[in-house]
């Protein structure tokens, strides 16, 4: 008898053991970061230590010495050596078509149309291959006065090939002679397809080699198929190559989900294919583009599409519209006339009771939309269209989105709250060595609302940033340091521009994490640092919050983790 008892008792003891066994495998992390300065934007637990990571998804967040209990003979350490770690970045306009294409010139610093012509004559020189001089990034503040550049200012640079300048915002084209010659582009052309507006010389009829409204109309798929033929970085090919290249340069930027706001039909199996090749190494969202006469037709085209592709790596998740153009070149609309141009207030693209209309059509498929809207005027007419709407078709969680937001007027301000429309904005745009001429174009009266960070956030609206690539730099960094300081890179100026719409670095975070989350229906799985969440995470080489705005400008990403996994990692 006694000898079973301590047969028993020995069992029981074994049987314990292998349970508490059991209870710690079962609880050993696959990745542990320790050693940490981990900001979760979690409310809840806003500063942590350590992280464990099992499988895709946080397991736990907490203190460096409870971290020991999630490790186990495999769980692979990292210490972090006191460096801050984040949530991974969501960039809410990022356009993955855009940019990364190394036949491309893309001009750096060019204050003047003399150094914009040299920046082209040297690559036209370096690259007599290519067929095609193709050039982006030229900012209109390199023209006095709110002028804007003719094909005669670009004779004699590129050798006699055609020459096709995007500016800097994607919305105005510069062509030479030659490729006027090769669109087919005359004195009798009314209209060309890849643009709102053919510029010519009020007093010969001539072309100038000037197009505006590109972006809101030179991107759809009618266009792309004129485009094609012609430029050479818009076959699908280098297009591919493209996507791919500015997808990787995201992840280095600590981007883990990338939101797409113009996508096509005709691009999402060449997304899906990068994905299935493991090429597209972040989160992609996209939007499809909605072009003035869009048909019932490609509707349902776009409503097959958004149940084909609905995962958390590839998902159709909105669709694109534009109400207005941009500042400089006078094409967005405005309530009041341009300062610099008083003839003009700037033109919708539509008529607004036909957008109110456009948009109420769209939110009875339950579509999320993105408005571009930068004007005062333009802004007014979108938020009418989705209050439109609201009232057609009743309430529900919409979370529409205006884009851009650069000219608002005050009384404006609690729209967004009261319609849940979040403002998705790009900090960068409104530095000082890029906005030259839109300060100009709007006039000091209006410069209050410019990029109404603070207004914006304290009158209750949701912020979702991002960087608008490749219109600006894509690296979220500089789009913090700008929403903090209202400076450019250089510095300047002291003080910042129109300081009081400056914020605090929390809430220029959230607008790159929890909130660019929010505003694409993503909270739930990314966002914070939050166990039961995707480990999509990012490791900064200096602490944002112990060093002065100035100079966050500066810092790094070292290391990004996307879905429990290392994307990148700096040397």
């Amino acid at each position: 008898m006694r000898t079973c008892s301590v047969l028993l008792c020995s069992f029981l003891l074994v049987f314990a053991g292998c349970q508490k066994e059991r209870r710690t495998s079962s609880q050993d992390a696959d990745l542990v970061i320790r050693n940490a300065r981990v900001y979760t934007v979690d409310a809840q637990r806003p500063w942590a230590q350590a992280v464990a990571i099992k499988g895709d998804r946080i397991a736990w967040v907490g203190d460096e010495k409870a971290a020991s209990s999630y490790v186990g003979p495999s769980t692979k350490v990292v210490d972090a050596g006191g460096r801050l770690l984040m949530p991974g970045f969501i960039d809410s306009h990022f356009h993955v078509l855009l940019g990364g294409n190394p036949d491309v010139l893309r001009i750096e610093n060019a204050n003047s149309l003399a150094e914009i012509q040299r920046q082209v004559r040297e690559f036209a020189r370096k690259r007599p291959e290519l067929a095609w001089v193709e050039v982006e990034g030229w900012n209109y503040s390199a023209f006095p006065n709110g002028t804007l550049p003719t094909w005669k200012d670009l004779q004699g640079l590129t050798g006699g090939r055609p020459a096709f300048l995007v500016a800097y915002d994607y919305h105005t084209i510069w062509m030479n002679r030659e490729a006027l010659q090769a669109f087919g582009i005359t004195r009798k052309t009314g209209k060309v397809i890849f643009a709102e507006k053919l510029e010519k010389n009020p007093k010969t009829g001539e072309p100038t080699g000037i197009v505006t409204g590109f972006g809101s109309t030179g991107l759809s798929e009618e266009a792309e198929a004129e485009l094609r033929k012609h430029l050479p970085s818009h076959a699908v090919d280098a297009i591919s190559r493209d996507v791919a290249s500015n997808v990787a340069a995201a992840v280095k930027a600590g981007i883990t989900t990338v939101v797409d706001p113009q996508s096509y039909l005709e691009d999402l199996d060449v997304y899906a294919r990068l994905r299935s090749e493991g090429k597209l190494p972040a989160r992609l969202q996209v939007a499809l583009f909605h072009r003035r006469g869009t048909t019932e037709e490609t509707l349902k085209l776009f409503d097959d599409a958004r149940r084909k592709y609905n995962n958390d790596w590839l998902r159709v998740s909105a669709v694109k519209l534009y109400i207005d153009d941009v500042i400089e070149p006078h094409t967005a609309a405005l309530l009041e006339p341009y300062a610099d141009r008083p003839q003009t207030r700037g033109e919708l693209d539509y008529p607004p009771e036909e957008f109110k209309e456009v948009v109420a059509r769209l939110d009875r498929m339950k579509f999320q939309v993105f408005i571009h809207s930068i004007g005062d005027r333009g802004i007014r007419t979108a938020l009418d269209a989705i209050e439109y709407a609201e009232k057609q078709n009743g309430p529900r969680d919409r979370r529409d989105e205006l884009i851009h937001i650069e000219c608002l007027n005050g009384q404006d301000l609690p729209r967004f709250k009261q319609l849940g429309v979040i403002a998705c904005m790009q900090p960068r745009h409104c530095a000082p060595d890029i906005t030259g001429q839109w300060a100009k174009a709007v006039g000091p009266a209006r410069w209050k609302y410019a990029w109404a960070f603070r207004s914006l956030r304290d009158s209750g609206a949701t912020l979702a940033f991002a960087s608008d690539w490749n219109v600006a730099e894509m690296e979220p960094l500089i789009g913090i340091y700008t929403a903090l300081t209202r400076k450019g890179l250089d510095g300047k100026p002291e003080g910042g521009w129109v300081p009081e719409q400056t914020i605090d670095l929390e809430t220029a975070i959230r607008g790159y994490t929890i909130n660019g989350a929010y505003a694409n229906f993503v909270e739930q799985n990314r966002g914070s640092i939050t166990p039961g969440k995707y480990a999509d995470l990012v490791m900064v080489s200096d602490d944002l919050f112990k060093i002065p705005a100035d100079k966050i400008k500066d810092a790094k990403v070292v290391w990004t983790m996307v879905d429990g996994k290392e994307v990148w990692k700096a040397e």
